[in-house]
Order: structure tokens, then C-alpha cells, then sequence
């Protein structure tokens, strides 16, 4: 079966069965009157209740609690004692921040992110040890890099090279190109291997 037509008669189950890039949910959502602010699995969910009820969902803003630094995150002089407050944001100032103190090879991952976000009222000194025992662990094998949900490709990506070491990256984008067309779950299957080098035509390298 190929990929139905993202519109208002859409059944709301099989939206969710299938894969959709973030731009065709937001030009859905601007043809609809729906709000298209947030991320990928936010707007899909809005979308997914419309097609169920007619009903547009209100978009909730977030208000923050908790301590907070009164400080600008954009450009403020940062050090090891900086307390991290509610109102914390990942700027570029924040990001040269730790690449000071860890170096050029710092990202913000999720686990990461979750950490300082759960970890409020602590200091930047504190998120840096945290970085170095997750990136420690994960150097080690202890723990892979979580990916979002949202980041679907990335997953799949990562998971076929993992499970196939002898095939590569054109390889895995190839699988993915079939994956993402069909109905059902977009995640990495040793089954999909099954789908065939003959089903590649058309798909690009």
C-alpha cells in the first residue's frame, strides 16, 4: 500500500502509521488552522486529534517555575560556580562554556540535557562531572547515546549500522528510503533485510 494523502479525511490511525517529515505536518496544520508551533511528535499529535474529533488543540504555554537566574544565558560570563536555574537555555555562550572546560568534542545530547533539566539548583560544575561520567560510560559501552524519539531517521541509522557492520552508510539510507514508505513502526528490523536489492530502484544512493 503507498503512503495515503496527508489530508482532512485522513483516517487518524493510519496517519499514525506512516512517516512524515515535519514540514508536510506544519503545512497540514497552516491549511487546517491549527497551531504548527513545537516539536515533530507534538504536532503530529495535535494533528492525529483532529482527524479524530474535528477539534483544534489549544497549544498550553509552559510556565516556568522554580528558581530562576535572572541572568542572560546568551551572553552572561560563565564559570564553574554559575547556578543552574528554571530559566537555563543551551546557547552558543553556554556551549563555549563547556567546550572550555571538556572540549571541541562536547555535544548536547539528550540524557545530557535531561540531566541539567532535572538538575536544577545545581551548578555548571556539576553538569561538567555529569557530562564526563555519561560520555565515560558510553565511551565504554556501558550505555548508548539516546536519540529523541522524534529523530526517527537517526535511530534507524544508527540501529542497522550496529547490526551490520559490513554494509554502509548508503546501505542503511537505502533501507531506510523502504522503511519509511511502508505502513507501521519506523525502527530498525534485522527483517528488513528481507525487503529486497531489487525494491531499491528509483530509491537515491
Amino acid at each position: 500500500m503507498e503512503r495515503p494523502e496527508l489530508n482532512r479525511n485522513l483516517d487518524a490511525q493510519v496517519f499514525r502509521d506512516y512517516y512524515w517529515l515535519k514540514r508536510e505536518l506544519i503545512a497540514f496544520c497552516r491549511r487546517h488552522g491549527l497551531p504548527a508551533s513545537g516539536g515533530k511528535l507534538e504536532i503530529a499529535a495535535r494533528i492525529a486529534q483532529f482527524l479524530e474529533t474535528g477539534q483544534v488543540q489549544a497549544v498550553e504555554r509552559a510556565v516556568s517555575v522554580g528558581r530562576r537566574s535572572g541572568i542572560d544565558w546568551s551572553t552572561a560570563t560563565l564559570g564553574p560556580e554559575t547556578v543552574i536555574a528554571s530559566d537555563y537555555r543551551n546557547t552558543a555562550n553556554v556551549r563555549r562554556f563547556f567546550e572550555a572546560q571538556i572540549g571541541v568534542h562536547f555535544a548536547f545530547n539528550v540524557p545530557f540535557q535531561r540531566w541539567v533539566r532535572d538538575h536544577v539548583g545545581l551548578t555548571l560544575g556539576d553538569a561538567v562531572a555529569a557530562w564526563r561520567a555519561m560520555d565515560a560510560a558510553r565511551r565504554s559501552g556501558a550505555a548508548l547515546t539516546e536519540i529523541g524519539p522524534q529523530f526517527e531517521y537517526n535511530r534507524y541509522m544508527r540501529d542497522f549500522m550496529a547490526d551490520n557492520p559490513d554494509k554502509s552508510t548508503r546501505d542503511a539510507r537505502r533501507y531506510w528510503m523502504l522503511k519509511k514508505a511502508r505502513r507501521g513502526p519506523r525502527v530498525y528490523s534485522r527483517a528488513d533485510l528481507e525487503l529486497g536489492e531489487d525494491r531499491f530502484e528509483g530509491y537515491p544512493a
